[in-house]
This record gives structure tokens, C-alpha cells and sequence, in this order.
């Protein structure tokens, strides 16, 4: 094991001084070459030569050789050949040759700083199925659309290699190798470029709690990058108590945020990132980030409601799914899995929307342990809500969004909410004009593995009645099947048509009144005031500057003919209502937003 952490930066290959320089740790192996690589007449790898790396003690190893950009390249210890982990581009896939590319810090234009997170209407969008082309350029080409809605942050699904031509992006594995179907690493970065232009952060998913089951050739070089007596849902941990697992995570953060100017990150499943260690890996991650000129946002998705992941450790926010799961039962009444631990109840939701979270501390259902803590010290944009995620959207066996298994109203009315509110609002592609495709899970495996995936998927999920019902299960589509992935394309040819374009109209009214109202542009949770009428009615109060602002929603279960009125003893104005009178095209409205006359109180 290597003493010294620094030492283990800059793994892989580099161009330095009109060359290249190879480096490599391993514990497994006491010869090291690097595998030189030729394109044939149809661009596919031929293995040329092999020359040493030599010996540098506690594992290391490394050579210069005068070299091109573009050489391709593979590792060999001992007497197996393998990929190299930390390749900067993976042309052939995870399993191929690496390429030698420059590393390009991203400058950024001295009129571009971060949207500090109370600026940030975030919209999560997977590059594969965001546009017919799936890549890069194409996401770019889209981006004035979401800019002139009012979008200011898109967050990026994970971006590292993984196996196969289709997939979430979350069974990474090369870290530092953008995935190649996408298009290539500069094109990524013209995306960033545009989304700055255009004032808009962009953030990216990014996964520190476990490796995808194909590709993963990290253990040939070192067991001891995995802690394997500690299992996660996805096999060993990462055993963050070897420097090299640490140092590969802190140089992936930084590369990410300086080779390509991304505004911060979205961090996996927080709550796996098991860290025995006196300094866990997520403090010392925050600490590095937080060394940068300019803020940097981390997000956590965290199933623990611990507010100390932002008070203690220092992160920005957490992603709130008690909002989701609350109004989500309260729209579809559905008990099945986790949704059994929330009732269809609006003074939950309510309470839910008043303390951040609903859990802050009581037993929860699926466990019987405590879940949670006391969130009344986070400020309003530490919570991420949602009506819809790609978890929340994919993970349903047959990939229904919210707006298909709800009423076009409700949904409507629950999208006033959403941007009403004061805390952080995450958009999931699509839902702005309410997207008649679904969006499942895909995968593209080999096909045992692809079966173990698709069992092992199941069983997660299987107190949800359509992942352990025969009949149900029959239903689902393959994940391995390419018709899977093509369906939970996005068609924006329906975007402007019908009800389609009602929503998006409701979208762009919504999102405009949140960033032009002085009232509710104040992300602050003191202000805020929250109550229900009867079994069906929820009001939420703000106050600021321009004077006091309410949404009144019924979600009872009979259609309204008029929007619902505002609550009695003052003069109020309407501003805004979610249904017909906002486009010919919706459905009358469940929900209204009125501003008083007259100054705050």
C-alpha cells in the first residue's frame, strides 16, 4: 500500500512534454507494460507492441514514451491484459482500448458565475432519451427551449462509461471516460458552454456508492479498492478506508468540475457510501469542493431525512422525496411498497410541506426504526422536491409518469404547488408538456447477466404488486429489449399540440410568476404558512415584499367547475389558476394563486 495519497493522482495516461506518461498502481501484479494499439482499415484495435513500466516502490508504476494524442492503449500486469479504469475516452467501450486525449480545463467566461441555489429551477434529463439523437450536441440544441421556459439548471444523469449501446448511467464504471455513445468529451463541453450562455447551472449525477456488475476492472489492479465483507444493495463497497478509492473519488469531483465546468453535483445514494474512517470521504469531498473560487452546488440523495448532511457535513441540499411520496398518494392512492408508509391525506402533506420533511424521527413502516430528524434549521432551498424523478418515473415496473395515473387536473394543480413553494423544484423531462412516453428501465447486458439484473431488479421491488404478481409481471417490458429504451424516448413532436401544449403553457406561466414575483422569488421558509379545509382543501400562504401571495388547491374527488376561491376576510386579486384559463386545452382548475392588495403583513 502506497504512503503517500498524493501519489495516486494522475493515474492512466497523460500527455506531459510531447508525450505520454503512464501510470499505474496495483497490488496484484509485479510487472507492469502498457499494450500500444493500431486502428485496422475499419477502425477496429490491433494489439502492436508491449513496452515496461517500470517499478517507482509501494506499487506504482510508470514510463514516459514518446507518443501521439490518439494513441490507443490497454494494461498489462503480469500476464493479463486489461482496461485502464481511469481512461479519459473509451472509443471501443469498457472493455476496449483506451485513448490518449488532452485534458482540458475548462475556463470560465468572466461574466459567468453559478446560480446560487435559491435561483435554481432544476430539470434532470438523460441524455439518451432526452432527444431522438441521444447525444450530446443534440441535448445542446434543445437547451434555448428549456432557457426560454424558464429553466435555470439541468442536471445531467451519470455520464461514465458504462456497458453496452443503452442504459441509465448508473452502472458507471470508468469514471473519467464519458460515455462514448453520447458523442464525443468536447462536444459535452459545448453543452456546459451553451447552458452557460443561456444562464443556466448544469449539474451532474455522479455515483461514489457503488461500481455497475460489467466492466469493472478495478479489482484486477487492487482488491482493496472494495471493502468486501461490507454489501451494499450492489455488491462490495467501496472501501473508502484505502487512500485509492479515496484519491479516485476526490480527482474524479475535480475533474468533472474543472475539465468541464460543471456548477456542481448530484450525488447517488449518499446513504451507501459506507465510511469507517475518522473523516468520512463525503466531509473531506465537501471540503475540497468548497476550496473552489466560485460555489460549487452538492445535492445529496439521502433516504436517511438527516439534516446534518447539510447543517454538519455541508452539503447544499438533500433530495426530499417525503413531498413526492405524500402528494403522490394523496393524487393516485396507491399504498403499494413505500407509498404504505404515507396516507392520502392533505393535512399530512401539509405538515409534510411545513416541517420539509414528514419523517423527522418516527418509526418508519418498511423498517420499524426511527427515520429522520428535526429539519426546522434547513433553509427552504436545502430540500429538492419533485411530483417526478427518474427514479420515481423508472423505477415503476411499467414506467408510468404522474400525469398517467392521475387526473390531467390534479397533475396540473400539483404543478402549482410544486413552483409555488419555496424550496428547490426539480422538473423531470417531459413533465413540462406532460410526455406521453414512459420512461423505463433499460439496460443492454449480456444476456445472463441481463437476466440477473432484471431478477435481482424485481426483488427489490417486490413489494410493489406488478414486480411479484405473475400476472403483472408478464407486463413488464425486457429491459434487455432495444424497444424498451426507444419507447422512453421523448417525442417533441407533441410538445406544441392539444393538452400537451396546455401544460407547457401552465409550465411557462408558473415558472415565469415564481421568477418574476417579488414575493415568491424570496426562498424563505419563515414566511411561509400552510393549512387544509375539510378532507380536500390545501392553502399555502407566503408573504414578502409585494405582499402576501396564496394557492388554494381541492383535490377532492369530484372535478371542479370553477377555480377554488381564496380564503375569506381580505381582498385578494387572482394571479394565476392551473386549468382553462391559462390555455383553451386544460381542464378546468383545481388550483388559484391570489395576491392581496396592499402591502405584507
Amino acid at each position: 500500500m502506497t504512503h503517500d495519497p498524493s501519489a495516486l493522482s494522475d493515474l492512466g495516461a497523460a500527455l506531459v512534454d510531447g508525450g505520454v506518461r503512464f501510470r499505474v498502481w496495483t497490488t496484484r501484479a509485479t510487472e507492469v507494460a502498457v499494450v500500444l494499439y493500431d486502428r485496422a482499415d475499419d477502425g477496429s484495435p490491433v494489439a502492436r507492441e508491449a513496452r515496461p513500466l517500470e517499478p517507482r516502490g509501494d506499487g506504482l508504476f510508470e514510463a514516459f514514451y514518446d507518443l501521439p494524442e490518439g494513441t490507443l492503449y490497454r494494461f498489462k500486469l503480469g500476464d493479463a491484459e486489461v482496461p485502464d479504469p481511469y481512461a479519459r475516452a473509451l472509443p471501443f467501450g469498457l472493455h476496449g482500448p483506451a485513448e490518449v486525449v488532452r485534458g482540458h480545463y475548462q475556463p470560465r467566461a468572466t461574466d459567468w458565475r453559478p446560480r446560487p441555489l435559491a435561483d435554481c429551477v432544476l430539470y434532470e434529463l438523460h441524455i439518451g432519451t432526452f432527444t431522438p439523437e441521444g447525444t450530446f450536441a443534440a441535448a445542446a440544441a434543445r437547451l434555448p427551449l428549456l432557457a426560454e421556459l424558464g429553466i435555470t439548471a439541468i442536471e445531467l444523469m451519470p455520464l461514465s462509461s458504462f456497458p453496452g449501446a443503452r442504459g441509465w448511467g448508473y452502472d458507471g464504471v470508468a469514471h473519467f471516460a464519458p460515455y462514448a455513445g453520447y458523442g464525443p468529451a468536447d462536444d459535452l463541453r459545448a453543452l456546459v458552454e451553451v447552458a452557460h450562455g443561456l444562464g443556466m447551472n448544469v449539474l451532474l449525477d455522479v455515483v461514489y456508492n457503488h461500481f455497475g456488475p460489467e466492466g469493472n476492472y478495478l479489482s484486477s489492479y487492487a482488491p482493496e479498492y472494495f471493502a468486501h465483507d461490507v454489501q451494499t444493495p450492489w455488491g462490495d463497497a467501496l472501501n473508502f478506508a484505502t487512500p485509492a478509492m479515496r484519491r479516485l473519488v476526490l480527482d474524479n469531483v475535480r475533474y468533472w468540475l474543472t475539465e468541464f465546468g460543471f456548477d456542481g453535483l448530484r450525488l447517488d445514494a449518499t446513504h451507501a457510501m459506507v465510511d469507517p474512517t475518522e473523516r468520512p470521504i463525503l466531509a473531506e469531498l465537501t471540503a475540497d469542493v468548497r476550496g473552489a473560487p466560485d460555489h460549487r452546488i452538492l445535492i445529496a440523495e439521502d433516504e436517511t431525512n438527516d439534516p446534518a448532511i447539510v447543517l454538519g457535513v455541508g452539503l447544499d441540499a438533500i433530495w426530499a422525496d417525503d413531498f413526492h411520496h405524500s402528494l403522490h398518494v394523496v393524487l393516485t392512492g396507491e399504498r403499494d411498497g413505500y407509498y404504505g408508509a404515507f396516507e392520502p391525506s392533505v393535512q399530512d402533506l401539509a405538515r409534510c410541506i411545513e416541517r420539509g420533511f414528514l419523517y423527522e424521527g418516527q418509526a418508519w413502516p418498511p423498517s420499524g426504526k426511527p427515520r429522520g430528524a428535526d429539519a426546522s434549521g434547513l433553509p427552504a432551498p436545502a430540500f429538492v422536491y419533485c411530483l417526478q424523478n427518474h427514479d420515481q418515473v423508472g423505477n415503476r415496473a411499467l414506467g408510468e409518469r404522474l400525469h398517467h395515473l392521475t387526473s390531467l387536473d390534479k397533475y396540473c394543480a400539483a404543478s402549482a404547488l410544486l413552483l409555488f413553494l419555496p424550496m428547490t423544484p426539480l422538473l423531470w423531462m417531459g413533465q413540462e408538456w406532460a410526455a406521453s412516453a414512459p420512461w423505463l428501465f433499460f439496460t443492454d447486458h449480456p444476456q445472463e447477466l441481463g437476466e440477473k439484473v432484471t431478477a435481482g431488479r424485481r426483488a427489490e421491488f417486490q413489494l410493489f404488486a406488478a414486480f411479484h404478481d405473475p400476472e403483472q409481471q408478464a407486463k413488464i417490458p425486457d429491459p434487455q429489449d432495444p424497444a424498451t429504451f426507444e419507447r422512453s424516448r421523448l417525442d417533441w413532436s407533441e410538445r406544441d399540440a392539444g393538452e400537451h401544449a396546455g401544460v407547457l403553457a401552465l409550465y411557462r406561466a408558473l415558472l415565469h410568476l415564481r421568477r418574476d414575483d417579488p414575493t415568491l422569488r424570496q426562498q424563505d421558509r419563515s414566511n411561509m404558512s400552510v393549512g387544509t379545509v375539510g378532507d380536500h382543501v390545501l392553502w399555502v400562504l407566503r408573504r414578502g415584499p409585494a405582499g402576501d401571495r396564496v394557492l388554494v388547491i381541492d383535490f377532492g374527488p369530484e372535478p371542479q367547475a370553477h377555480p377554488p376561491g381564496p380564503p375569506p376576510g381580505r381582498e385578494w386579486q387572482l394571479l394565476l389558476t392551473s386549468g382553462g384559463e391559462v390555455h383553451p386545452d386544460l381542464p378546468p382548475a383545481r388550483a388559484a394563486i391570489y395576491g392581496a392588495s396592499g402591502d405584507a403583513t
